[in-house]
């Protein structure tokens, strides 16, 4: 996983990055919950920093649809 940003840096991106960052954060949620499944997770704290990271993202989005 890249290095997380936060909300305030996410602002300063554009409503294509950000589709982007989300498209690439559900993916890699998705890889994460075929290995929990498949019974090999070599990092399970990463299932809540893409959550969060994603939430993030989709917050900073919303907030960008609305203005």
């Amino acid at each position: 996983m890249a290095k997380t940003l936060k909300a305030k840096d996410l602002v300063n991106l554009s409503k294509g990055e950000l589709v982007e960052k989300e498209k690439s954060l559900k993916d890699e949620l998705f890889k994460l919950n075929i290995q929990r499944y498949s019974g090999r997770v070599e990092k399970p704290h990463l299932f809540s920093l893409v959550k969060k990271e994603l939430a993030r993202v989709e917050t900073v989005l919303n907030t960008k649809k609305e203005k």
